[in-house]
């Protein structure tokens, strides 16, 4: 943590613009006397980056730099996780988890540039981002001092409400008040919601609550159909026609939300310890990964898949825990794109209600053979080979049986 600086030093924060980073911002000013240097990446976050560096400038900062890294975040990040089937406690999508890397990663290369000794960011002390920023500093820029205000003894700002007050004092323009204090995380990926009435996992959701999809009880009464082609494991077409990563995910999202789907409501494990209750929009990211385990069920063998799903287990688990730069995660991509070189075809789904179902899937590549799957018997398989099958998988249950017969009757 920060001790005593010389106005000299610079520090490089990850700056969004929302309550915890404005706040800091002044803070890292007058506490430290720090040169703040503010990073804005643009991921895909909708209107918020708006009048961002007029808004840093005013707030204090040296300089404020914006980097649009959408594309290196679909392509480098967001594919790779999609590929590996990566799912926290079966229902989180990683969507902030997956983004922090990136941020932090390009607050060591610009640390770096600009001649700066720290790199700070506005994470709680009880969260998991705290940890994700700061793995990525230790690999990647490991000389750099980590300031992290909220685990700072001088940071006396120990809530949000906290931090809407400081703000009004200082004259920070915020969009937070106390009655409106979700703490909200946004990207092309997903939007999160935690805080204020969530904290309580039995208060359902309002339907004011939603910001990218519609709530299922105001989606229309009308399905929409979409077909997503892959190429060796990533999205490539859309309705038959190529476009962008970034492009697809935005078309995604717009369809998806217009049906509700990909809204999920979880109790989650953090990393640091706790329980935290949090509710997540999704909906590009629901349909893709819908459209890509679907297209694995005709294109992996079943042993493949079997393990692939071990390692998808572990792959979410790396992501959530903020260790994307670590040699495992690179050994695990390496395994994940051997098994997508045959995952190659279309796959056509139904959006309705809250619900993203599979309509269609075909492939070049497909393992699925009709004259296998079918019940009428052909030459390709004799069911005569099963009975000796069945004898020898099923002989060590027998020869179990047996013993404990045997030890019954004494």
């Amino acid at each position: 943590m920060a001790n005593s600086k010389t106005k000299s030093e610079k520090v490089v924060l990850a700056y969004s613009g929302g309550l915890d980073t404005s706040v800091i911002l002044p803070w890292l000013k007058e506490t430290y006397g720090y040169e703040v240097i503010c990073f804005a990446a643009e991921l895909g976050q909708g209107d918020e980056l708006a009048g961002i560096k007029k808004k840093a400038l005013r707030c204090g900062a040296a300089k404020c730099i914006v980097k649009d890294l959408r594309k290196e975040f679909v392509e480098d990040y967001i594919w790779p996780m999609l590929k590996s089937g990566a799912v926290y406690e079966n229902n989180y999508l990683l969507g902030t988890s997956i983004a922090r890397p990136l941020i932090a990663k390009y607050q060591v290369e610009i640390a770096k540039q600009e001649g700066a000794t720290a790199v700070a960011h506005g994470a709680t002390g009880k969260g998991n981002d705290q940890v994700r920023f700061e793995l990525t500093y230790m690999a990647l820029g490991p000389d750099l001092k980590i300031v992290a205000p909220w685990k700072d003894d001088n940071f006396k700002l120990t809530s949000r409400e906290a931090a809407v007050d400081y703000a009004k004092k200082h004259k920070i323009p915020i969009e937070q008040t106390k009655k409106k204090i979700y703490s909200r995380d946004r990207n092309l990926w997903h939007i999160s919601h935690e805080g204020a009435d969530l904290e309580d996992p039995a208060n359902e959701p309002k339907d004011s609550l939603f910001v990218i999809s519609k709530p299922v009880s105001k989606t229309p009464n009308k399905p929409d159909y979409v077909e997503i082609g892959f190429k060796e494991g990533i999205p490539i077409k859309l309705n038959g026609k190529s476009i962008s990563g970034v492009k697809m995910i935005e078309e995604l999202n717009r369809l998806g939300g217009k049906h509700g789907v990909g809204q999920s409501d979880l109790v989650e494990n953090r990393l640091v310890g706790m329980k935290s209750r949090g509710v997540y929009e999704t909906p590009g990211g629901t349909i893709l990964k819908t459209a890509h385990d679907s297209l694995e069920t005709i294109t992996l063998d079943r042993e493949t898949m079997h393990y692939k799903q071990q390692v998808a287990l572990k792959y979410a688990e790396l992501v959530y825990y903020g260790m994307w730069f670590c040699q495992l995660r690179q050994a695990l991509d390496a395994f994940v794109d051997i098994t997508q070189r045959n995952v190659t075809g279309s796959v056509k789904l139904k959006l309705f209600k809250g619900r993203c179902s599979l309509a269609g899937v075909k492939s070049p590549n497909s393992l699925y053979k009709n004259d296998l799957a079918c019940f009428t018997m052909g030459e390709e398989y004799n069911p005569k080979d099963a009975t000796g099958f069945i004898r020898l998988f099923g002989l060590p249950m027998k020869v179990a049986a047996s013993v404990n017969k045997d030890k019954s009757e004494k």
